[in-house]
């Protein structure tokens, strides 16, 4: 059994890597800030160890690791990722400023794996799978302060040892994701026979299953140490446009309802291409994403329809 503590642990990933850490058998401890929504946690609160800290408080977030003494650190706290999240300084202050405190922390109690999430915007804008030796070239502030952070990590793995890797995270989806994203207002607006509006039919993704994200992580951390500051692509490296998860969404859940195209208004990162390449991961850490996005996709259908308390709790955010 080892010792884990979660940062971001509130959010969707986070909260689907602590239900799994708990089945694992791990002491599993969450580090919050106040306020902090609580609703994917309240299934399992009375299991897991709440601390609140605000990584922006240097002093409060190092009593927090002092105090827990982890084995295990998963950093998944970040601003930004949701158009609703803006403001760059604090971006700067969650992403970067956060990672840098939390990581000096880490190297201080001595833990055995430190695992960061990173994002695929690092990369930018590329016309090709993106590789984890190319050069990042962030198109927005939030992939700019999570480029930062990924250099810190790097940075810091080499300078004092700490066994510490950054994981980029692709466009993760399944239970408890946030309702206004695409895969569940798909699905709840699918089950009942209908089609959310929808950007341009040519905007692509690289879909990861929640648990094969969640395997990564923790593959990571068990594994025997990879050269410090790695970056690896959690990925599936096949890119979906948006006209084919419609297409899946319709054949799964017999949506009789039309696509209507260009009823969405497109965001300031959505392009035609957008995939990485798997093979440093798989060579590394032996891992490689399980699930397509069908069958991901069928799995979260499945969620919501043996769970209909959630599925009442997604209507009422996105109907």
């Amino acid at each position: 059994m080892k010792r884990v503590l979660i940062t971001g642990g509130t959010g969707f990933v986070g909260a689907n890597l602590a239900r799994r850490v708990l089945r694992d058998g791990h002491e599993t401890h969450l580090m919050v800030r106040q306020p902090h929504q609580s609703w994917r946690l309240d299934e399992i609160a009375a299991d897991v160890r709440l601390h609140e800290a605000d990584l922006e408080d240097r002093e409060a977030a190092r009593r927090v690791v002092s105090g827990v003494k982890p084995d295990w650190v998963f950093h998944l706290a970040a601003y930004g990722a949701y158009p609703t999240q803006t403001g760059f300084e604090r971006m700067v202050a969650t992403n970067l400023m956060g990672s840098v405190t939390l990581l000096d922390a880490c190297q201080e109690s001595g833990v055995e794996a430190f695992v960061q999430t990173g994002s695929s915007s690092e990369y930018g804008y590329k016309d090709h799978r993106a590789s984890e030796d190319e050069l990042v070239q962030p198109n927005s502030h939030y992939a700019i302060t999570k480029a930062a952070a990924t250099h810190y990590c790097q940075f810091a793995a080499r300078a004092t040892g700490l066994n510490a890797v950054t994981l980029r995270l692709y466009s993760v989806y399944g239970p408890y994701e946030e309702p206004a994203r695409l895969i569940p207002t798909l699905i709840v607006q699918g089950l009942h026979g209908r089609l959310p509006p929808l950007a341009s039919p040519d905007t692509a993704r690289d879909f990861v299953y929640v648990d094969d994200a969640v395997d990564a992580m923790l593959r990571v951390a068990a594994a025997p140490p990879v050269p410090r500051g790695t970056v690896l692509n959690v990925c599936s490296g096949s890119q979906t446009t948006l006209a084919s998860a419609v297409a899946i969404a319709r054949k799964l859940m017999r949506i009789p309802a039309d696509p209507v195209w260009y009823t969405m208004s497109a965001r300031s990162w959505d392009t035609g291409i957008w995939v990485g390449s798997p093979a440093a991961a798989e060579r590394e850490i032996g891992w490689r994403a399980r699930f397509d996005l069908e069958t991901g996709m069928q799995h979260t259908i499945d969620w919501f329809r043996h769970n209909p308390e959630w599925l009442r709790f997604y209507e009422a955010r996105i109907t």
